[in-house]
């Protein structure tokens, strides 16, 4: 899978994603990355990526022209027009089923605004996606689309080591995960369950999807009402609340 960035801040976005995980990923050509410098195409000798904004108002507004040529660069060699996703606290916001769908695209191309943002026709041209990380104003677009292109990468296959684990992560399959434990066995008086040392997996099992359920229940329950629930699911989680009452 290709990642490609246009951005202000390229050595951000290298700096960033060069390291754990992703930077193992990429060293091993599960994935790719590149990040582009927006000012190198720009028309003037200063480098100039923005100017004022029409109508006026406070700051700058990223000028359409670069990043077109940019994107035109990046993309001639590709053979059809990729998804251009383009990090705002305007988009829909990037959960992880989101995730899972941009996981199936061989390229994407991720947008990163600075100043007041960008000019409006630019994003009407190129961009596909646009999507947030929160209800909250950032700098700039590279910390939003490294959060993505991390998520998105554990989903691509061979990237994680251990390929089961991305299947009983939070979220996965609508719930939170369920807590985990390591040696020692004992610490500051806290024991690990019993249920975890007893090599039945059942039980096991089961126990984690108790309290995958309780977790979510307790602290993100409005995550219930999409979740696939069996049978025992639903008589835990009545309980759950019958307790509670109580």
């Amino acid at each position: 899978m290709n990642f490609y960035v246009m951005t202000l801040f390229p050595e951000m976005i290298q700096n960033g994603l060069n390291t754990s995980i992703t930077g193992r990923a990429i060293a091993q050509g599960k994935i790719s990355l590149k990040a582009v410098d927006i000012r190198d195409y720009s028309t003037d000798k200063y480098r100039h990526v923005d100017d004022y904004p029409y109508g006026g108002g406070a700051g700058m507004v990223m000028q359409p022209g670069p990043i077109f040529d940019c994107y035109m660069d990046l993309t001639k060699d590709m053979g059809k027009k990729p998804r251009v996703i383009y990090t705002t606290p305007q988009g829909r916001v990037f959960t992880q089923d989101v995730a899972q769908e941009l996981s199936k695209e061989e390229d994407l191309v991720f947008l990163c605004g600075h100043y007041e943002g960008v000019d409006e026709r630019i994003l009407e041209e190129i961009v596909t996606d646009n999507l947030s990380i929160g209800d909250y104003v950032l700098t700039g677009g590279e910390l939003p689309a490294m959060v993505m292109i991390d998520a998105i990468s554990r989903l691509v296959p061979g990237v994680l080591s251990n390929e089961s684990s991305a299947q009983f992560e939070s979220f996965q399959d609508g719930l939170l995960e369920y807590p985990q434990y390591t040696r020692p066995e004992e610490f500051h008086g806290k024991k690990v369950p019993q249920v975890l040392l007893s090599g039945h997996h059942a039980n096991i099992e089961r126990w984690r999807r108790e309290k995958s359920l309780e977790r979510t229940w307790q602290r993100r329950p409005e995550l219930l009402k999409d979740a696939v629930l069996d049978k025992k699911d639903m008589a835990f989680l009545k309980s759950l609340s019958e307790n509670q009452k109580e």
